[in-house]
C-alpha cells in the first residue's frame, strides 16, 4: 500500500511539475545587441527598436484615440511627439506589461498650463487591455499610449531598458 500510495504521489507530483513548465512566462531573455533608441512614426503607425541606426524590431502599433498632433492635454486622445525616455517598468500592467514613457516633460507641462489645462501622463508602451471595452482590434484605441500585441511587448519589455530614449514624430 505504501509503494503504491508512493507512485501514484510521484506520478500526480510529476503532472503538477509538467503542467507548471507548460505555461508559458511573459518574461522573456535577451541577449541581442543592444537598444539604444525608440524611433515611433506616428504617421506610418510603427515602431521600431534600433541599435544605432539599424532597425532590430519593427512593430505595427495603435496610438491614442485622436492620435493627430502632439499631446496637449489630459483626456485629449492624442500620443506625444518629441524626445523622451523609458523610465518606468510595470510587470503587472492592466495592458500585459509596459514601458512607461517619461511624458510630460517641462515643455508640456508649461504649453498645457499656459492653455489653462493639465498636461496629463501615464504614457506607456504596452500590450493589448486584459479586458474588452469594444475597443481593441479597432485602430488607434489607447488614451494616448502606443499599443502592440501581448506576444510583441514581451519581446519590446525583453529588449528595451529603462534610460532608453524613445523619439515620437508625426
Amino acid at each position: 500500500m505504501w509503494a503504491r500510495r508512493t507512485v501514484v504521489t510521484a506520478l500526480a507530483l510529476a503532472g503538477v511539475s509538467a503542467c507548471a513548465r507548460t505555461q508559458p512566462s511573459k518574461f522573456r531573455s535577451y541577449d541581442g545587441p543592444e537598444v539604444t533608441q525608440i524611433l515611433v512614426i506616428k504617421g506610418d503607425r510603427v515602431m521600431h527598436l534600433l541599435n544605432e541606426r539599424k532597425a532590430l524590431k519593427t512593430y505595427k502599433v495603435d496610438l491614442g484615440f485622436d492620435p493627430v498632433g502632439h499631446k496637449v492635454s489630459e483626456g485629449d486622445g492624442r500620443t506625444p511627439e518629441g524626445l523622451y525616455r523609458i523610465d518606468r517598468r510595470n510587470p503587472n500592467s492592466t495592458y500585459h506589461l509596459s514601458l512607461g514613457i517619461s511624458y510630460p516633460n517641462a515643455a508640456d507641462i508649461a504649453k498645457a498650463k499656459a492653455l489653462g489645462k493639465e498636461p496629463g501622463g501615464d504614457i506607456f508602451i504596452h500590450g493589448a487591455a486584459r479586458k474588452n471595452w469594444g475597443k481593441i482590434g479597432t485602430p488607434d484605441w489607447t488614451a494616448g499610449c502606443i499599443s502592440v500585441t501581448d506576444d510583441e511587448m514581451e519581446e519590446v519589455y525583453a529588449m528595451v531598458r529603462d534610460g532608453t530614449p524613445i523619439f515620437i514624430r508625426a
